[in-house]
């Protein structure tokens, strides 16, 4: 018998199979912002278990969004056909493709996390960052310059013309990330945007950005295609109502997203500052979307520390999301999901190659030829 985890969902004109998300997870494996045959095996085995959405890594809009000189980029159409490649394959095992399109701002320019935390200056091959003000996120971070009218236009611009190479490359959902610390949320929150122009000050102002994005990127997304907007729903300084970013805002923010055509929210918590206390623990950003998603009426996705089947259930059929996001347990296990069918006697099909491992009645997954794989 199905269970929450196996219901189909349905946005706009895209039906998943089943309610599970591999959440986005930076590789730092790229070269000129191209993914390669790392990134297709890395996500194309997460499809082999049938999982029903894949969101593909933090992707730059411009050289100067990315996180780390290895991270992915769609800032020019010589980056589409990798990525092309790595969506036929997830389409071929019956998984829906998606991306997310960001812009580090103040967090850009360091190096990958096994390399240590650290600053890659022009003269190794980083950039000068750019934020809304021009306030470094941490001594071994670069000082960021502050975005004029012009930069800002520009990041606008820039992201328009990564969804149209999304949509080239065949993505079935894009993914805008404002989230985490990065450019959008510098924006949001009044711990970053120290900005006395029509981006800063108030709410409304310090919004701005995130709805000129998504608006923007709705106008030239196909009408069929949902749009996301990841959100950092917290900064964990709820006692800090005036001085932070809020739930409560966030509740106005995805109130303002739902009205221009956003149509799911993916809600996780923190990382604009450092030294702000998270009390993480399994599910602890659930309460979030679940806010988010019954005062703003719209859909959510829950995401953070969630291993267990049960743990996704209970959250699904108590109607705290609509979807179950994890990270690290499908770095654990690319087939957790069929692990957890079989223990459940739920029939997915699997790989013909794998069907020895499968269940005696689990149905065949044929795979399509796909650039240089055929079945």
């Amino acid at each position: 018998m199905d269970t929450g985890i196996f219901s189909s969902y349905r946005l706009r004109g895209l039906e998943l199979p089943n309610r599970m998300v591999v959440a986005p997870m930076c590789q730092y494996s790229a070269v000129d912002g191209v993914a390669n045959d790392w990134h297709l095996v890395h996500l194309g085995a997460r499809a082999q278990s049938g999982v029903g959405l894949i969101i593909v890594e933090a992707t730059a809009v411009v050289p100067e969004g990315r996180i780390s000189p290895s991270d992915l980029g769609l800032w020019k159409d010589e980056q589409i056909d990798g990525l092309e490649r790595v969506v036929k394959f997830l389409h071929s095992m019956g998984t829906t493709a998606a991306i997310q399109l960001a812009h580090a701002g103040r967090k850009a320019s360091m190096s990958a996390p096994w390399l240590g935390e650290n600053y890659v200056p022009p003269a190794e091959g980083g950039w000068k960052p750019v934020a809304p003000s021009a306030v470094a996120y941490a001594e071994n971070y670069g000082e960021p310059s502050a975005l004029d009218a012009a930069g800002i236009k520009n990041v606008i611009e820039s992201f328009v013309a990564a969804a149209k190479r999304a949509d080239a490359a065949g993505f079935d959902v894009i993914e805008i990330h404002a989230a985490h610390g990065y450019l959008i949320h510098q924006f949001l929150s009044p711990l970053t945007n120290k900005r006395t122009d029509e981006y800063g000050g108030s709410l409304k102002n310090r919004m701005r950005l995130a709805i000129e994005v998504s608006t923007a990127v709705r106008r030239v997304w196909p009408e069929e295609k949902p749009l996301f907007v990841r959100l950092s729903a917290t900064d964990w300084l709820e006692e800090q109502p005036n001085d932070s970013w809020t739930i409560a805002q966030s509740v106005e923010l995805a109130r303002a997203l739902k009205k221009i055509g956003v149509d799911f929210i993916d809600v996780s918590t923190g990382g604009i500052a450092r030294g702000i206390a998270i009390k993480a623990a399994p599910g602890f950003q659930v309460p979030f979307a679940e806010r988010i998603r019954r005062e703003a009426e719209i859909p959510t996705s829950a995401v953070g520390l969630i291993t267990t089947a049960e743990e996704v259930d209970a959250i699904l059929l108590e109607g705290k999301a609509d979807l179950v996001m994890m990270a690290r347990e499908f770095l654990r296990n690319p087939y957790w999901l069929l692990k957890v069918a079989r223990e459940r006697g739920v029939k997915m099909s699997w790989p013909k190659q794998y069907v020895r491992a499968a269940p005696a009645d689990a149905p065949m997954r044929q795979i399509r030829k796909c650039r240089g794989i055929t079945s």
